[in-house]
């Protein structure tokens, strides 16, 4: 359960940097998940590409990196999907705020909702 949450975070953490670029905001970006056993997971995103409002990128937490899927951007707002390891799609929304310069995540997986916020990784 905790490796599928994770995967399932990285997977929008990818969308998330792929919406931060199209914003002007390209780079890495870090971000944290508690899971429902109280254990934090730390996520990090890195935009590889933008194709007008079409969305492409990776985010990796400690797995492989796992690539987002049909990322569409409408101003700060933006939805996408990922795919877990087990094959289970995961739609994702989210939102840019550019006055904290962050990045806003929502999704549900297996009937639990998610929330998570990345800012920028300088590291």
């Amino acid at each position: 359960m905790k490796r599928k949450i994770f995967i399932t975070v990285i997977l929008i953490s990818c969308f998330a940097v792929c919406l931060a670029a199209v914003a002007g905001l390209a780079g890495k970006w870090k971000g944290w998940l508690k899971d429902p056993d109280g254990n934090d997971h730390q996520f990090h995103l890195v935009l590889n590409t933008i194709n007008g409002e079409k969305l492409i990128g990776t985010a990796q937490a400690e797995g492989d990196p796992l690539a987002i899927n049909d990322g569409k951007i409408n101003g700060d707002n933006f939805s996408c999907n990922v795919k877990d390891p087990n094959g289970d799609v995961i739609p994702i929304d989210g939102k840019y705020i550019a006055a904290g310069d962050s990045i806003s995540l929502n999704f549900t997986q297996r009937d639990v909702k998610y929330h998570v916020t990345f800012v920028r990784d300088d590291k």
